[in-house]
């Protein structure tokens, strides 16, 4: 108990020639206020020692989290070590090398540079960094469940290999290093599958896209060289075609595939079912970063402006070629802008009359774009020298009549729309319409690591 003693106030005595004196004295106080403090109630959270138990308030409960730290990626015989005893390890590769690899990362927490460690330990920063990655992979690869078969393959090595696939998914990886495995590829080939896995389903649009199985790394491998084929066939390279096509016969694991790569090999036309609706029979790719620099062919056009209307695209150059033995592109007539694109399949064998006109917006296009797409500029390579309104499906360059709105320049139109316009000549037929490279984009391959 406290004892609190309270003091009464004395009455104000105020003497001062400023102040009026009072005849009165101030009245005296009657009644003492209750000044006896209320008791003060303290709640307070003990966590009960090691060994004992309380009982705490549902409530309670859920607000005490105990600490769990996470697990530890070192495996259990070199979690003790010391910073020597873990460079002893990894300078005479004491173990598995994906037992040795975490040590890597748990050096480099102790503020070790991989300069530093390959001074002390032998080892490069590139191997540190493919066996860290490496390390990483194989471990997904057991939670993925992989046959004991596979997994036993990287117990004398393979960090190379894994590290080619790292950016595929779970499933992909899992695929992937069964299937390079089972082949004996090197880590060259197997980034090609790791590539082609990846690339495979942005090709939708393809010649005989659909003939191959986008969940097979060997079907995606030999689309990637029945592609590959094409691009050699194109250049007139006919021993580099015939050899990627043999290749491509050599992985491929449908049957649908192989009846492709059989009768394309021996000059047969294969029956393609059409799997683009009506409204789309241009091919619409997005281009990707760095495929331009991958591709073993290319194509060089001028590019418009479809502000500029007829007259910039009439102007532009009608034959670019590479001459001399360093293949220096020449133009019959000066230019200031051009554009360089892989060598895909509708513009490969574009000799004379290719241009590509760059569109501010996707909005120009004669058929329903997405929302997002609509304000994404396009190129738009056609052949000036099919202006012959011929095909219902094609489409084709010309001229917008345009409203008032400034929208006067030129556009795409399909041959039908335009035969029922009674119009029977365009500027140029559309070979392709490609998009712009995006970083955010899924199909983009982005090194995470």
């Amino acid at each position: 108990m406290f004892s609190l003693t309270v003091n009464s106030p004395k009455p104000l005595s105020l003497s001062t020639p400023f102040l009026p004196s009072h005849p009165h004295p101030p009245p005296s106080i009657t009644h003492k206020p209750n000044l006896t403090p209320k008791p003060i109630k303290i709640v307070s959270l003990i966590i009960p020692p090691s060994g004992q138990k309380y009982s705490l308030g549902p409530q309670q409960q859920q607000l005490y989290q105990p600490f769990r730290p996470p697990p530890s990626p070192l495996p259990p015989k070199f979690r003790n070590l010391d910073t020597n005893s873990k460079l002893e390890v990894l300078a005479n590769r004491l173990g598995l090398w994906y037992e040795y690899a975490p040590l890597i990362s748990a050096l480099f927490s102790e503020g070790f540079t991989p300069p530093t460690l390959e001074e002390l330990t032998g080892i490069t920063g590139v191997e540190q960094n493919r066996l860290v990655v490496g390390a990483q992979v194989l471990e997904s690869l057991v939670e993925s469940n992989v046959d004991k078969e596979t997994l036993a393959y990287f117990d004398t090595g393979g960090s190379e290999l894994l590290y080619e696939i790292r950016l595929l998914n779970a499933r992909q990886r899992a695929d992937a290093a069964r299937f390079s495995v089972r082949n004996g590829f090197d880590a060259k080939q197997a980034q090609d599958v790791a590539r082609a896995m990846k690339d495979y389903p942005r090709r939708r649009m393809e010649y005989l896209w659909d003939k191959f199985d986008g969940d097979s790394p060997g079907d995606c491998l030999a689309f990637w060289l029945f592609r590959l084929a094409q691009e050699h066939a194109a250049a007139g390279a006919k021993e580099s075609r015939v050899d990627a096509m043999e290749k491509a016969l050599e992985v491929v694991e449908s049957e649908s595939g192989r009846n492709v790569l059989v009768q394309e090999l021996q000059g047969k036309e294969v029956a393609k079912e059409s799997v683009v609706d009506d409204a789309m029979t241009v091919p619409l790719v997005r281009l990707k970063f760095g495929e331009v620099a991958e591709s073993t062919t290319v194509v060089v056009l001028p590019v418009c402006k479809a502000e500029q209307r007829e007259f910039e695209l009439e102007a532009a150059p009608w034959e670019c070629v590479g001459v001399g033995e360093f293949g220096v592109v020449e133009a019959d007539k000066d230019w200031r802008r051009w554009v360089v694109l892989p060598g895909w399949q509708p513009i490969a064998g574009l000799e004379r009359g290719g241009v590509a006109v760059a569109f501010k917006s996707g909005k120009f296009l004669p058929w329903r774009e997405k929302r997002k797409y609509k304000e994404e500029p396009v190129l738009v390579v056609a052949d000036r020298g099919r202006k012959e309104v011929a095909l219902d499906d094609g489409f084709y360059l010309v001229l917008g009549v345009g409203n008032g709105s400034g929208d006067e320049g030129l556009k795409v139109e399909r041959g039908l729309t335009l035969k029922e316009m009674g119009v029977n000549k365009s500027l140029g037929m559309v070979l392709l319409v490609v998009r712009p490279p995006r970083w955010d984009d899924e199909d983009q391959l982005v090194d995470d690591d």
